[in-house]
């Protein structure tokens, strides 16, 4: 017996890697079946083909996959809801990536006609890539196992013996009508920019921990091909994207003095780009990068006069950053900044800075030779003694301590 907690649980489990999870009749018409972001390039399918009349009998507690000709993947099994027998279908997604030269072959071998390889590339970057290894396919079987109460299963691939496309993609021989096509480039439009603003959205609130979710979604076809060089389009897109998400990181609260340096960084490594591949990988180290500076700079709900106060001390730690002077700077007194920058960080101004200056000075002695007194120099405490005394007494070892076991550490 399948209820309706399973089946949200099940769907909400494969919509984090955008698998689209459905429940069917039988006699549900083929054509009813399809999901309505196929339809751009969807083959009219026979009004009277039901999903039963395709996909023939079903075993129970037998878990189909097919890849169709399509290198479209889907898996099936037969349940029972309400007391009736039903047909969950999840599904489609891609085994493995698809490059241009794969979708262009695919289009031959299926008589689909030139012009709509445009159409069938934007379908294609739509579908998630799930690898056959991936944890979520030992998830669905260990549900399925649950859901039958057995502890195997039969686990039956279909692929070899099913001749029909599940959800085919379009053959149409004659050209599509302008409006049609129109239409259909409005939707893949829309398709990208619905992307580019999902990723805005997540690196404004620091949510680092989408990164899977949106980055499968993520693929070549999102680039406009403004030129004929792939790599060049890759890099453009780069470009517009670390401007969308240095944007987003300051709607998040981060000022641009932190911003300006990462965009900055971000633009040289673009230019190195030498491969597709080279580019997927550094837009992941974009969206990471510019998540987790929102989560450690973001300023929102501070006031002006803390948010400042901050930024002076992060600017350069090595300056005169006495309650005195940080007041001085703002006229305002220096109980008025030390009552307030208490109460919106949690902390004094003399301890939130020790804090920021042992962090430095934990870093310095990680990753460099720099003589003890001259790493207390540039954290702003110009006598060693004192700056060993504070060391100590925030991390419970003298700087020479530290040193020597974050070095055993990354020895081992």
């Amino acid at each position: 017996m399948f209820n309706a907690s399973e089946l949200r649980f099940l769907s909400e489990a494969f919509a984090k890697c955008r698998i689209t999870v459905s429940l069917h009749k039988p006699s549900d018409k083929l054509s009813d079946v399809a999901n309505d972001i196929f339809r751009p390039i969807l083959t009219d399918i026979a009004s009277d083909l039901t999903l039963s009349d395709f996909i023939g009998e079903i075993m129970p507690q037998t878990l189909y996959k097919v890849t169709n000709r399509f290198s479209l993947c889907f898996n099936y099994f037969e349940c029972h809801t309400d007391g009736e027998t039903s047909i969950l279908l999840i599904g489609p997604y891609l085994s493995s990536p698809l490059s241009s030269a794969d979708i262009l072959e695919i289009c031959e071998k299926n008589n689909i006609f030139i012009g709509a390889h445009k159409y069938a590339s934007e379908f294609y970057a739509g579908i998630p890539v799930i690898a056959p290894d991936d944890r979520l396919f030992i998830f669905l079987s260990t549900f399925c196992e649950h859901l039958w109460d057995t502890p195997s299963l039969s686990a039956v691939d279909l692929t070899e013996s099913l001749d029909s496309p599940l959800f085919p993609l379009s053959n149409e021989n004659d050209k599509r009508d302008d409006f049609d096509s129109t239409l259909i480039n409005m939707k893949l439009i829309e398709k990208r920019y619905t992307f580019e603003n999902m990723l805005m959205e997540a690196v404004s609130e620091g949510q680092i921990h989408k990164e899977t979710e949106l980055m499968n979604s993520f693929s070549e076809y999102h680039f406009e091909k403004r030129v004929a060089d792939p790599v060049r389009n890759a890099k453009n897109y780069a470009i517009i994207m670390n401007t969308l998400l240095r944007k987003a990181a300051e709607k998040g609260g981060v000022h641009p003095m932190y911003l300006d340096k990462m965009s900055s960084d971000f633009a040289s490594k673009i230019e190195a780009i030498g491969t597709i591949a080279d580019n997927f990988d550094l837009m992941l180290e974009m969206f990471r990068s510019y998540c987790r500076l929102v989560r450690k700079y973001s300023m929102q709900g501070l006031s002006p006069i803390v948010r400042k106060t901050v930024l002076m001390i992060d600017a350069d730690l090595s300056a005169d950053l006495s309650l005195s002077s940080l007041s001085e700077a703002q006229n305002v007194s220096s109980g008025y900044l030390a009552t307030i920058f208490k109460k919106e960080i949690g902390k004094t101004v003399s301890e939130f800075i020790r804090e920021k200056r042992v962090k430095m000075a934990k870093n310095l002695l990680s990753t460099t030779h720099l003589q003890v007194q001259t790493i207390a120099v540039h954290c702003g405490i110009m006598d060693v003694q004192y700056f060993t005394k504070i060391f100590k007494k925030e991390t419970g070892m003298t700087p020479k301590q530290y040193r020597e076991n974050n070095q055993n550490t990354q020895k081992i």
